[in-house]
């Protein structure tokens, strides 16, 4: 059984830092990525890797503030975002894909094939 537990969320004051986990266990995973989701409208791309960090792209919105990287040893992916602004306040989903092959597409959530909980992150002005 996949499970993909998230933690690392919180409140951090604009220019803070925080930094998001995605531990996954059950399957093999080929790539994982990071979404965020406004209220209302559907998961926007932030930031996704292959697991061994062959390859990894960002949105404009977070190069060079935010960082995704993996840990093979613990499963777990993570998403350090620096210099945070209030406009990155959102829920945080990691998703991860079980398959290498030319079907994934880093930026679309549904060539994604689980899902973590999601993990609230505000940003105080």
């Amino acid at each position: 059984q996949v499970q993909l537990v998230q933690s690392g969320g919180g409140l951090v004051q604009t220019g803070g830092s925080l930094r998001l986990s995605c531990a996954a266990s059950g399957r093999t995973t080929y790539a994982a990525g990071w979404f965020r989701q406004p209220p209302g409208t559907g998961r926007e791309f932030v930031a996704a890797s292959t697991w061994n960090n062959g390859r990894s792209d960002y949105a404009n919105a977070g190069k060079g503030r935010f960082t995704i990287s993996s840990d093979n040893a613990k499963n777990t992916v993570y998403l350090q975002m620096n210099s945070l602004k209030p406009d990155d306040a959102d829920v945080y989903y990691c998703g991860v894909r079980f398959r290498g092959d030319s079907n994934w597409y880093p930026t679309t959530p549904a060539t994604y094939d689980y899902w973590g909980q999601g993990t609230q992150v505000t940003v105080s002005s």
